[in-house]
């Protein structure tokens, strides 16, 4: 039986490549995004809407938006070159815009069946993994966005107890959003990330609701 499933940020590399492998596999896809329907993650009049004009229930709801450099501002190299309104923008798109998204959307969810909140994540927002310092701002909103994350898995759990709401690290995809960053890190299609990422999703149980974990569906530090 085809789930129900929402991609959010669905004009983006790994967004429309999760749209696209949800509907190869006979998936019925929604999608939501800020070039195609206006919807801001970082305004949360236009998440509050944008979700109440939706009718779930959906077996999933994945969160891809996200952003490395906003309004030109590339990750910094060290503390010094950290400036409020970078990493305020950081925060507010990579952090405070999945969290909007959690808060208005758990109607969306099942509360008598298995259903899954994702958001993508990144393996640089983990703080024990954390060796090689820089990009100060974009790190603190993936960490912040793990927190969220795992915040609100306990809180879902209450009145969803099926639930699974987990941050995902879809590892380094061939995307325009890491072309400039890859160097010598290998990097996949966004086709075969999507791939991966579903995979991972089919497995979770209840028992990982507030994880984090990579493409491989391997626990990641916090």
């Amino acid at each position: 039986m085809s789930a129900r499933v929402l991609v959010i940020g669905a004009s983006g590399g790994i967004g429309a490549a999760l749209a696209a492998a949800g509907r190869s596999r006979g998936d019925a896809v929604t999608t939501l995004s800020r070039s195609a329907d206006g919807f801001d993650v970082t305004d949360e009049a236009s998440v509050r809407t944008g979700l109440e004009r939706l009718a779930g229930p959906f077996d999933a709801v994945i969160v891809a938006t996200g952003a490395l450099e906003i309004d030109g501002a590339t990750p910094e190299k060290t503390i010094k070159a950290v400036t409020q309104k970078a990493m305020m923008n950081q925060f507010a798109l990579n952090a405070v815009g999945p969290a909007l998204v959690l808060r208005h959307a758990e109607k969306l969810l099942p509360r008598d069946k298995r259903a899954v909140f994702a958001v993508l994540s990144a393996r640089v927002g983990s703080i024990g993994d954390n060796r090689l310092g820089g990009w100060i701002s974009y790190r603190s909103a993936k960490a912040a966005v793990n927190q969220i994350v795992h915040t609100a898995a306990i809180e879902l759990r209450r009145s969803h107890p099926q639930s699974i709401c987990v941050a995902l690290h879809p590892g380094t995809v061939e995307t325009a959003f890491t072309k400039k960053y890859v160097g010598r890190h290998s990097a996949v299609p966004a086709s075969e990330a999507a791939d991966n990422l579903l995979t991972v999703i089919d497995g979770l149980t209840p028992a990982d609701s507030g994880g984090f974990f990579d493409w491989g569906g391997k626990a990641v530090a916090w």
